[in-house]
């Protein structure tokens, strides 16, 4: 089940960006998901829905 999502860690290492910068990224893909009145898990966001938002292939 885990393997649906992406923890902070997973982001820093796809986007070669700062602990901050990835936790940013989950806030802000978490309040998209909210605004559509999705239920959001703090501290990770949905791997299909990270990959779309930022045009990659998913893994």
């Amino acid at each position: 089940m885990s393997d649906q999502y992406l923890r902070v860690k997973d982001i820093e290492k796809i986007l070669d960006r700062s602990e901050s910068h990835a936790y940013g990224v989950i806030r802000k893909l978490n309040a998209e998901l909210k605004s559509k009145g999705y239920h959001t898990e703090s501290g990770r966001v949905p791997r299909k829905y990270f990959y779309e938002r930022y045009g990659l292939e998913c893994q």
